[in-house]
């Protein structure tokens, strides 16, 4: 184990991490960011290291006003680039008018409860699943990727809690044929580590083979720990977001995305070294305090403080967001 190598890494695999910041992190915020400094912000969470990235939404401007300029971003972005990157979508029209921008990389959510999939998406689950073999060929005429993404896999804000059998069902439903990936989302932050490891290994275990991703919220404190569990359940890619940010605007009760910075402290890929998380969190901080946001992520609290003998604290010298330590 080298110097910075988390102790857990000899469990926890290959996952990596996708940075949700510029989609679901802004849907509760009031303020819509600059194209250029979304562009900017992809950009420099690709050079820091970050391997994916979801830039954006394709949902109505109206209704998450802060996903308004999605396309503009796909469009200032290259081919290298958009590769790393996902974006949100929930109809087949929403993968038609993305890939002509030049996205290749689609998230087609869906929710396990018809409450939450009407609030979100306006029609029922099943309704959802009977157009998404069509998003599947538009997908498939640009050579690109599209995720089966399951939001309240384990509880509803409208219904509460969402039998396993739900998402099983979901997930070998016929029509999801030709998804890639399948995101398994705790919308609320309401599971705990035993019920995340339970879902994920039964979606592994019981349906297609395809790559399995964890989204999680830390609403109850136990983002982190549930992304570990998800990891070491066979998740490959795990969602954050800079300092927590972030939330469902149709979910009451839903709050922050696990950070970024935290599920990066914890699971210390390679290319993470002490002086790129000093980085990240700069980059964090910047952006929440231009948002008016809160810091919720620990590690990133951690980094900035006195126990300067500890690798991971930045050095004092090194300014803040405000300015000073």
């Amino acid at each position: 184990m080298n110097r910075f190598e988390s102790p857990l890494a000899a469990t926890l695999g290959n996952a990596i991490l996708r940075d949700v910041t510029l989609r679901d992190g802004l849907q509760l915020t009031g303020k819509l960011l600059p194209t250029e400094q979304k562009i900017e912000t992809v950009r420099e969470l690709l050079r820091l290291g970050v391997p994916a990235i979801e830039l954006g939404s394709m949902a109505r401007a109206d209704l998450v006003p802060t996903m308004a300029n999605t396309l503009e971003v796909v469009q200032a972005l290259t081919p290298e680039e958009l590769d790393k990157c996902w974006i949100w979508v929930a109809t087949p029209g929403h993968v038609a008018k993305a890939s002509a921008a030049g996205a290749r990389n689609f998230q087609y959510c869906l929710s396990a409860s018809d409450s939450h999939n009407k609030a979100n998406i306006g029609r029922t689950t099943d309704e959802s699943l009977a157009a998404l073999p069509e998003a599947i060929e538009y997908t498939r005429a640009v050579n690109g990727q599209i995720q089966l993404c399951i939001a309240t896999s384990f509880t509803c804000p409208f219904e509460g809690y969402v039998p396993e059998e739900r998402i099983l069902s979901i997930a070998n439903d016929p029509r999801t044929e030709g998804t890639t990936d399948i995101v398994i989302c705790d919308t609320l932050g309401q599971a705990v580590p035993a019920q995340v490891s339970r879902l994920i290994t039964r979606v592994r275990d019981e349906s297609p083979a395809r790559r399995i991703v964890y989204h999680g919220h830390d609403t109850w404190g136990l983002g982190v720990a549930n992304t570990l569990a998800a990891i070491q359940a066979g998740a490959a890619m795990v969602d954050g977001a800079l300092g927590g940010l972030g939330g469902c605007p149709f979910a009451p009760g839903a709050s922050g995305n696990t950070s970024s910075e935290d599920i990066l402290f914890a699971t210390r890929p390679e290319w993470l070294t002490p002086d790129v998380f000093g980085e990240l969190v700069v980059l964090s901080e910047k952006l929440l305090a231009e948002l008016g946001e809160p810091n919720r992520s620990k590690a990133a609290q951690g980094a900035r403080s006195k126990a300067e003998a500890f690798d991971w604290v930045m050095p004092s010298a090194q300014p803040s967001a405000t300015g000073g330590n």
